[in-house]
């Protein structure tokens, strides 16, 4: 088969399924609309930017080998962290809500630091792809459809020679039992390296000292699933056909970017690396 040009393919992933699913307009302005300064645009608030700097910070740690991982005090690698998005970079109105998001924050780095588990054992990282892209693969050569994805935590589990997967959550509710995204994990892994996945796990943070382990999704039914949706999307594209469901009213998911459209948010940063606007809704 003749190799497709990486450039010209649907790319498709966790977030930019889930943005789709919730609504195809919100899936458009987030993930194919640019502006008149051909920048993409994105929205900043308190819940993504903790996510953010939790997730920096542990995935950071597999710089270190598991020997080292924890010689430099947690905390302080938070509080770096924390430092590139406080204020409206953050999406925070005032330093009250801030204060209290980040109490929050604080508490789950406090959790692992006092419960490091995993953390301390073995690691695997995927190997790295070119121009900083994230692992990906193609779905479906056929119809030009590239998967791509990046793993919190992979712990290498020596006695047979096996991965599981680890997901840090940062929300206080629990995955939904349908979502995508041990799926998309399981064909990543598949893909793009050679051991079995021995177990899958996600670690609520906020609330639990260690994570919790789930069903390994099967593969067949894995890409069927993804497969799904990622010819929905590259049909919508094709088409441009981009409809939120509750029509011109909008919804939850689609309203904050119609407000961005309309002048009605303020522009907090632009990402040049991303070629990304964020604006606070």
């Amino acid at each position: 088969m003749v190799q497709q040009d990486k450039y010209s393919a649907v790319w498709v992933s966790h977030s930019s399924i889930n943005d789709f699913l919730k609504c195809p307009r919100a899936y458009f302005l987030h993930n194919v609309y640019k502006n008149e300064r051909n920048k993409k645009i994105n929205i900043v608030n308190p819940h993504l930017s903790l996510g953010i700097a939790v997730h920096e910070t542990l995935e950071g740690l597999l710089a270190y080998g598991a020997g080292d991982r924890f010689k430099k005090p947690l905390l302080q690698t938070f509080e770096e962290n924390w430092a590139k998005i406080s204020g409206k970079v953050g999406g925070f109105k005032n330093a009250q809500e801030e204060m209290e998001v980040k109490a929050r924050a604080k508490k789950m780095i406090e959790r692992v630091t006092e419960n490091p588990g995993p953390l301390e054992k073995l690691a695997v990282k995927l190997a790295a792809h070119a121009n900083d892209m994230p692992p990906n693969f193609y779905l479906s050569e056929k119809d030009n459809i590239i998967l791509s994805g990046k793993i919190d935590w992979l712990e290498y589990v020596p006695e047979d020679d096996s991965v599981r997967v680890i997901d840090f959550k940062t929300g206080k509710n629990d995955e939904d039992k349908d979502s995508l995204q041990l799926p998309i994990y399981a064909l990543l892994l598949n893909a793009l390296q050679k051991r079995k996945v021995s177990g899958a796990a996600y670690w609520y943070i906020d609330r639990n000292n260690e994570p919790t382990e789930v069903p390994l999704p099967d593969l067949l039914t894995s890409k069927n699933r993804v497969l799904e949706v990622a010819l929905k999307i590259k049909e919508a594209r094709e088409k441009q056909a981009f409809a939120c469901p509750h029509g011109e009213k909008g919804c939850f998911a689609c309203k904050p970017f119609e407000k961005i459209l309309r002048g009605e948010a303020e522009l907090v940063k632009v990402d040049e690396a991303r070629k990304t606007e964020l604006y606070m809704v």
